[in-house]
């Protein structure tokens, strides 16, 4: 920032020379950034400049403030703070290294807040994420349908001890692309932990969440495994908690535990299968699907 300080010094001093005026009221030292009153956006050629200094300050200090570089981001409150009581005649454009570090921060925060909430193998979403949509999720559909599906790969641990966890890792990867796989606007996948992911599909009625869940683990169990090392197969089991528009959403804890009871239930009808609840009977579709539902 350095830089872009001198410069827009710079072009302060030609402004004060220009209008044969100084401020006596700042430190020697100090960087000063030329701008018109906020309530004046016509920049030296006469167009309206949408961008003020003042703005930009203003960007600059929020951007490095969610860094946790405070006092660098007060500094730039605090130009723009003073730039916004003054009243000063047109000033020139914003120079363009002022835009070009603007514009780098922004690229910069963008990164690291995609890098905080995906998952560093599978690049699905993480538990972190996961916790703060659900809570946003559930406001937003406020009495609509809501369900989770809670996902497992079946015998994982085999996969690892026989094939490495090269080849574990790379089940992991295939397996998320697989389950992201037409998912409809507002759905997403997040990793839930070792391996288990999370479906989480907001306004679908407990049939169409059904369906969602039981394409996916059909694409799983056919994916050609044997493409990564011969003799692998994959499969995986899923527990649907589905909330209607008339029973209303339980909080998001609560619906895991049940995602996570109709999981349980997958597993030990044979796994390979998806298990959801129809009233007060839970049934199975897939492998286990011609079992009786169990009451």
């Amino acid at each position: 920032m350095a830089v872009l300080d001198q410069g827009v010094t710079q072009n302060h001093s030609v402004t004060q020379q220009n209008s044969g005026t100084a401020r006596r009221d700042r430190h020697v030292n100090e960087p000063t950034v030329p701008i018109q009153h906020p309530a004046r956006r016509v920049g030296a050629t006469g167009a309206e400049d949408p961008t003020s200094l003042v703005e930009l300050h203003q960007s600059i200090a929020s951007l490095l403030a969610s860094r946790g570089e405070w006092r660098q981001g007060y500094e730039h409150l605090r130009h723009a703070l003073d730039l916004a009581t003054e009243e000063r005649p047109p000033a020139p454009q914003v120079p363009e290294q002022f835009r070009q570090e603007v514009a780098r921060l922004r690229r910069e925060h963008a990164e690291a807040r995609e890098q905080s909430i995906r998952d560093a193998l599978t690049a699905s979403y993480n538990r972190r994420y996961l916790d703060q949509r659900l809570l946003e999720v559930v406001e937003q559909q406020g009495s609509g349908d809501f369900a989770v599906a809670l996902v497992d790969l079946d015998l994982f641990k085999r996969v690892n001890d026989t094939f490495g966890h090269q080849v574990g890792d790379r089940v992991l990867q295939q397996v998320v692309e697989l389950l992201q796989v037409g998912l409809p606007d507002g759905a997403f996948c997040a990793r839930y932990g070792g391996e288990e992911f999370v479906l989480i599909l907001p306004g679908l009625e407990g049939a169409a969440a059904w369906a969602v869940a039981e394409a996916a683990r059909a694409r799983v169990e056919q994916y050609p495994w044997s493409t990564i090392v011969r003799g692998l197969r994959v499969t995986v089991s899923i527990g649907v908690a589905h909330e209607s528009a008339t029973s209303g959403i339980a909080n998001p804890e609560e619906q895991l535990r049940h995602a996570d009871g109709l999981l349980y239930t997958a597993k030990q009808s044979g796994r390979n299968s998806v298990a959801y609840r129809v009233g007060s009977q839970v049934r199975l579709s897939g492998a286990a699907g011609q079992r009786r539902p169990r009451v």
